[in-house]
């Protein structure tokens, strides 16, 4: 079993002097890297990162991996996965929002679109859930179980440091990819290559 690694971070400051030393990955979901990604970056979403464990080894023997995201959790999460695995890699502190803010450049994919950041996306669904629970249970009352399942689902996502109604939206249309992404299999393909 590989040794656990410990992930590193790195400032936008600090990845962007450094940037032709990295292959970045970001493990948003397809829709959230089409609205605007690092340059050059890769799109493996976070619940695939597994699949493509064998390419990003291969990948980190040749050179560093930079993990990126929206914010930075869920790359830091990735750099976590990795480290598991025996794979090092550094993630993005602040994420693709960081990075714009200290005035990076990013790209977009033709006609990209810019779904909310998937976190932004959970605090609306989950939020809009309670209410309805709680509007629903003046009428009815065994309706408020929904504000009280919805809160015990944060509770659990919190310790366990995952997000089940995450993965859920990511499923989205407006959160799949748009019609002229790189499909997975190539994008590991040219992690290879």
């Amino acid at each position: 079993m590989p040794t656990p690694l410990s992930p590193a971070s790195l400032s936008p400051g600090q990845a962007a002097a450094r940037y032709d030393e990295f292959t970045v990955v970001d493990v948003r979901t397809p829709g959230e890297y089409a609205g605007g990604h690092l340059p050059g970056a890769h799109n493996i979403p976070l619940d695939r990162l597994a699949e493509a464990a064998d390419a990003l080894a291969a990948v980190a023997a040749r050179g560093s991996l930079l993990i990126v995201c929206a914010s930075g959790a869920r790359s830091a999460k990735g750099c976590d996965q990795l480290a598991a695995l025996g794979t090092a890699a550094t993630t993005l502190e602040g994420g693709t929002g960081a990075w714009t803010a200290a005035g990076h450049p990013v790209e977009r994919s033709t006609g990209g679109r810019t779904p909310w950041p998937m976190d932004r996306q959970v605090r609306l669904a989950a939020g809009a859930l309670v209410v309805a629970g709680f509007v629903a249970g003046l009428a009815w009352a065994p309706a408020h179980w929904l504000s009280g399942l919805v809160g015990a689902g944060l509770v659990f996502s919190g310790v366990t440091n995952t997000c089940g109604m995450a993965a859920l939206l990511a499923r989205l249309p407006y959160n799949r990819p748009p019609e002229d992404a790189i499909p997975f299999e190539e994008t590991l393909l040219r992690l290879t290559a």
